[in-house]
């Protein structure tokens, strides 16, 4: 079988099934090339009980993007020939439920548009048939939608919409590079959760900036609402949005 992506819509079946009895287990988690968004580290350093600032140092390289201009956090995959994903062990990924987004989509792929006008987004979605793979000749049956809701990808989803609004606002507003203390700043609200929790209510960074007591609260006590602020607060603060 030759590699493959073959367009689905949310109703359309496909057959795929993933184990360790299949000779291929594990084959995805090695060539690591493994890109990983806000939410991805976010879900990532509270399963390992870290802090941002630690995960990020020991399992993740950050770079500039040369389009965007933007922090792009990848994966470090482990110092063996094979470049394995740090998490894979012989029983599977040791971070399953907090695995992600990508993996977690696997062997479907999702492209999302949104429109300037309306701001409604436009889902399309690919099959990615890959010859090394035997998930596919397995019976298990799945549409779209099943498998969305199987692997819990909806939260995700929408998370990394809001992330990927963020870059093409950022792209329309502000094209080419951007200096040194924005891109900073990014890393630091996108990426580095808690050092940005700390900057706030231990640094004071945004004092004399009008946030209601409800706000703060969430803020303070969940790192998802942080990143929803955060991400609100680059708009204006970082790329002129009102």
């Amino acid at each position: 079988m030759e590699d493959e992506m073959l367009p689905l819509s949310d109703d359309d079946s496909f057959c795929f099934s993933c184990s360790k009895e299949l000779d291929c287990f594990n084959e995805c988690c090695r060539d690591l090339n493994q890109f990983l968004t806000p939410y991805d580290v976010l879900r990532i350093k509270n399963r390992l009980n870290n802090t941002s600032t630690e995960f990020l140092k020991k399992y993740a390289a950050l770079h500039i993007g040369p389009e965007t201009g933007l922090p792009v956090a990848t994966l470090k995959p482990d110092s063996s020939p094979e470049m394995k994903c740090p998490f894979v062990t012989e029983s599977g990924c040791s971070i399953y439920e907090d695995r992600p987004a990508s993996c977690r989509t696997y062997p479907v792929a999702r492209l999302a548009s949104r429109s300037r006008e309306t701001g409604i987004i436009s889902e399309h979605y690919m099959l990615i048939k890959e010859s090394h793979c035997h998930g596919f000749e397995q019976d298990k049956t799945w549409t779209v939608k099943d498998w969305i809701e199987d692997q819990e990808i909806a939260v995700y989803n929408q998370m990394n919409d809001m992330f990927m609004e963020l870059i093409s606002l950022k792209n329309r507003l502000m094209p080419g590079q951007m200096d040194l203390k924005d891109v900073r700043m990014f890393q630091l609200v996108c990426y580095d959760l808690d050092s940005f929790r700390s900057h706030i209510f231990e640094k004071g960074f945004l004092n004399g900036q009008d946030i209601d007591a409800e706000t703060k609260e969430k803020i303070k006590e969940s790192d998802e609402e942080l990143l929803k602020f955060g991400i609100g607060w680059i708009k204006t603060a970082v790329f002129g949005n009102k």
